[in-house]
């Protein structure tokens, strides 16, 4: 049973950082890419990050040199830092994962379970 749980998010001012974290729950933990996505105002869901089993990562261009993707293995944690965000960063992030594959990819179709959600606000 795979269970994915975001939290962190929250209403910052522009230019104000978050830590957002997944907890990551499935049979054998980061055998498989590992990413961040979110849906903004727009009909996209936009990946923003994703970590390979190797450390390898991947950023949206939108997203490079702000957000950082890690993970933490002791306390099995999925964590993306952001900084110097923007309004255009606002929306809904979600934490994904795809089973026994890596890629480095930033497609929605690519991830087989998802969390709910935790929500971002940022204000000019």
């Amino acid at each position: 049973q795979v269970r994915l749980v975001e939290s962190g998010g929250g209403s910052v001012q522009a230019g104000g950082s978050l830590r957002l974290s997944c907890a990551v729950s499935r049979p054998t933990f980061m055998t498989g890419d590992m990413a961040w996505f979110r849906l903004a105002p727009g009909p996209e869901r936009e990946g923003v990050a994703v970590i390979a089993f190797d450390g390898r990562t991947r950023y949206a261009n939108s997203v490079e040199g702000r957000f950082t993707i890690s993970q933490d293995n002791t306390k099995n944690t999925l964590n993306l830092q952001v900084n110097s965000l923007k309004p255009e960063d606002s929306g809904m992030y979600y934490c994904a994962c795809m089973i026994h594959r890596g890629y480095l990819s930033l497609s929605d179709f690519e991830y087989d379970y998802w969390g709910q959600g935790t929500q971002v606000s940022v204000s000019s």
